[in-house]
């Protein structure tokens, strides 16, 4: 009987990377998470038998950590990344150099298949610092791995997701929701879904190239903080916010940080932040996509319901309200 196969997770302790985790590890894989505090990362021992998930150290800076971190793998997926800029942790460290490294050392340890993860709106080309170095990472592993699976995901959505359940926090703050660039188009896709495709081109199961992976809707940020509001019963006007004031607001919450060192990081908005949603986050024409990959994207109206809950006014108990209502009422 041959042994499971194994796959090194770098990032894996993340949003995405624990539901890969869990996916791969439901096909029998043994699962490595490489991360930066496995103390921390204990919960993904949960998502297989005894000792098939483990997570281990590994500093994705240095070649020794992220060598040994892949010894004897079958598969590595490299899902890490950063949405704002912390000490060391800048977009070229991480993205760039990062990617490139875990590629370069895949190939040197004979390691037969790699799926990198990228961000939809990639581009070097980009006057968003974020979107032109995950652009640089994706051409740092084609360098090394031309049969490399890149998945370039947009805004991701699922329980923890730092996305609906921002909007949704957002709607206790006050009767008017105020968003920055709220008809920027994005196109949500939901974690599972990128978490099959992960697992797919990790078993050999997608041809190597780019996949650009959305939702089936695309919506404005208006219509996604409407369709938040709609889910949870609250009723808040939605303005949007003007450049003149959503520019001088993220200069000078990305001020706070650079005075602080870094105590008080921005994650609010950043100027960063700001160029990025100058484009529309959408999958485009003649491209890789789900179908392609055998998969039916997910709407989020399907989902958000199951964990926004929480932001309803009387939260699990809303139903229950509801019913009491009509009660009274007969």
């Amino acid at each position: 009987m041959s042994a499971a196969k194994l796959v090194t997770i770098y990032g894996g302790s993340g949003f995405l990377g624990r539901q890969i985790a869990r996916a791969l590890a439901a096909e029998g894989w043994r699962v490595r998470v490489a991360v930066r505090r496995p103390n921390l990362a204990g919960v993904v021992r949960t998502y297989g038998a005894p000792g098939q998930v483990e997570p281990v150290p590994c500093n994705v800076r240095d070649d020794l950590s992220v060598a040994a971190c892949m010894t004897d793998a079958d598969a590595v997926i490299n899902c890490v990344g950063v949405l704002v800029e912390e000490g060391k942790n800048t977009f070229g460290a991480v993205h760039d150099e990062a990617a490139g490294r875990i590629a370069r050392l895949s190939v040197e340890r004979g390691v037969a298949r790699m799926v990198h993860v990228s961000a939809l709106g990639a581009d070097a080309g980009s006057d968003s610092l974020y979107a032109a170095s995950k652009a640089r990472g994706e051409a740092a592993v084609l360098r090394y791995r031309p049969d490399a699976v890149i998945l370039r995901p947009s805004v991701i959505f699922g329980p923890d997701d730092k996305f609906y359940n921002r909007i949704a926090a957002m709607s206790r703050l006050g009767p008017v929701m105020m968003l920055p660039a709220a008809e920027a188009e994005i196109q949500p896709v939901y974690v599972l879904d990128v978490a099959q495709a992960a697992a797919k081109a990790a078993k050999g199961e997608a041809e190597p190239g780019i996949y650009e992976l959305g939702g089936p809707e695309v919506l404005t940020m208006r219509a996604l903080a409407r369709q938040v509001l709609d889910t949870i019963g609250r009723r808040r006007a939605i303005l949007g916010m003007p450049g003149l004031l959503a520019r001088p607001l993220a200069a000078v919450l990305d001020g706070v940080q650079m005075a602080t060192g870094g105590l008080l990081t921005n994650r609010i908005l950043t100027r960063d932040q700001l160029r990025s949603l100058k484009r529309p986050n959408r999958v485009g024409e003649g491209v890789k996509t789900f179908a392609d990959l055998g998969i039916v994207p997910t709407a989020p109206s399907a989902v958000i319901g199951q964990y926004l809950w929480r932001f309803r006014p009387s939260g699990q108990y809303d139903a229950i309200t509801a019913t009491a209502k009509n009660l009274r009422g007969n």
